[in-house]
């Protein structure tokens, strides 16, 4: 369920951008981002592409034991937002711009999408703390590449770090112990 504030996304286009070859050979990581904002019709692709929903419970990236415990926020000048994959929108939660706290680069504080991966431990189970950190370590990494091989589809800069502060982040984004900060990424149009 949808509230004013939140940005519910058009069906995504599942058949355009460039071939997957050439995607994976024009993907590249970039630190410098133009400040102009990324249209809804583009970033609910982007999202769609990250961890979107396919085919019933699945997403487009895999997950272990398709726990999918990996939750998307997207932080922007407005605000930060929680990706829905079912019924694909951004649920806002937060008003107010908190990308500063996305990264220790000065890049995350004028790019205007900085996506925050977070592992919701309550959704795997009695593993071991080890087991969660690895498994949720490779779920956002996939989760990244789509995000990844899609800004080279669509000519984005992107970059992926783990440089952040998490401890900061994480009370920023209102996060509680079962909910850990796994990796940061920044997006955007290239600089002219």
């Amino acid at each position: 369920m949808t509230n004013a504030q939140d940005i519910k996304f058009p069906e995504p286009d599942r058949e355009g951008g460039k071939p997957l070859m050439q995607a994976l050979n024009e993907r590249h990581s970039s630190r410098e981002f133009s400040t102009g904002d990324l249209p809804a019709e583009l970033m609910g692709n982007l999202f769609w592409a990250a961890c979107g929903s396919t085919r019933g419970t699945y997403r487009t990236a895999p997950s272990a034991v398709n726990w999918q415990e990996i939750r998307v926020y997207a932080v922007t000048k407005e605000g930060v937002y929680l990706y829905h994959e079912k019924g694909h929108y951004l649920e806002k939660l937060i008003d107010g711009d908190y990308r500063e706290y996305t990264g220790l680069q000065d890049f995350v504080r004028e790019a205007p999408l900085n996506i925050v991966y977070v592992a919701d431990y309550t959704r795997m189970g009695d593993r071991s703390g080890q087991d969660k950190l690895k498994y949720s370590w490779a779920d956002a990494a996939f989760i990244a590449q789509n995000v990844y091989l899609f800004c080279a589809s669509e000519n984005l800069n992107t970059v992926v770090r783990g440089l952040v502060d998490r401890e900061v982040l994480a009370e920023k984004l209102q996060l509680d112990g079962n909910h850990k900060i796994v990796l940061a990424q920044t997006v955007g149009y290239p600089v002219d």
